[in-house]
């Protein structure tokens, strides 16, 4: 992974060598533009705003941030979950809807590291998965780690997610991986920016050479963010995803997932099926905005998708190693936290469940939920957990927060959407 951070130094240094003429340009950039390319495209959100070239032709969309906040370069990783005060959170769609018959140009990505300094090690998630090299299981590293789950926590889902949360212990430590700045708070209703800062002002460089959080990043330049496209998966892609999955099966919280499962007779015991079914639950496409084989789980929970002519923020999911590039590249504007429910409970610098505002791309979200810290493989398993044993809402507590679950469906086997709701 030195090579990966070796990556983002360069992107930082690219910024400043830019300056602010270049980023006025970003900022400003015309209508977007219907490219086409459908192989050699490629998207995530951390390029939407900046620049999309395909065959020759160009697309670029205006952002707004505070110049100011550009300046504060060092963000680090968190997990974004978009809370839709309407309360739903995806529309139309099944793997037999119809809808615009192409794929769309997937934009190219600056992720983890940008494309420009694309690594070794990122070039080597893309080969046969049984070619690749992985960590070692936790089992043997960590002798004696129980994840077996105690017959209270069947009978109890919060009781579950609360061990998930005991089990992940590739989660960042505030102050020693990463450093926040919460800004002031504000109710919903206020549109005004409380935060003069960037929320994340320093990242432990050692975070970017963790496997789950490189192999999750991988991921994020494989789809097409805008809604009504279908999604073009390349055999590398399939190799990207099959190796993410094989990576995190090896960690505790989806051990503990699979042996919940199958004591709750939802899952086989062969942990081979169990990876085959993490696999098509996450990354099988599905139909959604009027168009078959447009999305995924994993584009729609951990991408984000944009839908309509007036570019609606149909989620705002910027997760991990993606935050850190949206907020680094200027592309997120942080406005401050929301007021908790319960007075006196202000969020400071150690805080791991955020509720705030910010504006992503010149639009405004007025209130959206964030577990800061988190590992990959501890979403994966929560969410996974709640789909097969809970239901819309799950009220559960995790560590010392107490959150909704936010859980969708599509259709009987398929994820729509999941996200957490902060309730303290």
């Amino acid at each position: 992974m030195e090579g990966l951070v070796k990556g983002l130094e360069g992107v930082a240094l690219d910024d400043a060598v830019e300056g602010a003429e270049a980023r006025r340009d970003r900022r400003a950039g015309a209508a977007l533009v219907d490219g086409d390319g459908e192989d050699r495209a490629r998207s995530t959100w951390a390029e939407v705003a900046s620049e999309e070239k395909r065959g020759g032709q160009e697309r670029r969309w205006e952002s707004v941030e505070h110049d100011r906040k550009q300046q504060q370069r060092i963000p680090a990783p968190t997990q974004w979950h978009n809370q839709d005060e309407g309360g739903e959170m995806m529309d139309g769609g099944s793997d037999g809807t119809t809808g615009i018959g192409n794929s769309g140009p997937r934009l190219q990505t600056s992720q983890c590291g940008t494309e420009r300094q694309h690594s070794e090690e990122w070039k080597g998630y893309k080969r046969l998965p049984s070619e690749q090299e992985y960590s070692e299981d936790v089992s043997h590293i960590h002798h004696g780690l129980n994840v077996e789950p105690t017959r209270e926590e069947l009978d109890n889902l919060s009781k579950a997610c609360a061990r998930l949360w005991e089990l992940d212990l590739n989660r960042l430590t505030p102050g020693k991986d990463y450093t926040i700045e919460c800004g002031e708070g504000k109710k919903v209703y206020h549109k005004d920016d409380k935060a003069s800062e960037n929320l994340f002002s320093w990242l432990e460089d050692s975070v970017l050479r963790r496997p789950t959080y490189s192999r999750f990043c991988a991921l994020l330049d494989n789809y097409n963010p805008h809604q009504g496209y279908k999604e073009s998966v390349t055999q590398q892609d399939k190799h990207e995803e099959a190796a993410f999955i094989e990576e995190i099966s090896r960690s505790a919280p989806i051990k503990y997932l699979h042996r919940y499962l199958v004591m709750k007779e939802a899952m086989s015991q062969d942990y081979e099926d169990f990876k085959k079914v993490l696999t098509s639950l996450w990354f099988d496409l599905c139909g959604r905005g009027g168009c078959s084989s447009s999305s995924s789980a994993f584009e729609h929970v951990f991408v984000g998708e944009i839908k309509g002519q007036k570019q609606e923020i149909m989620m705002v999911l910027l997760t991990n190693m993606q935050f850190y590039l949206e907020e680094s590249n200027g592309n997120v504007d942080y406005q401050g936290y929301i007021f908790p429910r319960r007075r006196g409970e202000l969020p400071d610098s150690e805080t791991q469940l955020l509720t705030i505002q910010f504006e992503w791309h010149g639009v405004l979200k007025s209130v959206s939920s964030t577990l800061i810290g988190v590992s990959p493989e501890f979403e994966i398993a929560l969410y996974t957990l709640c789909f097969f044993a809970g239901g819309e809402d799950n009220h559960v507590d995790i560590g010392p927060y107490s959150v909704n679950i936010k859980c969708y469906r599509l259709g009987d086997n398929k994820i729509g959407s999941a996200f957490p709701i902060a309730e303290n």
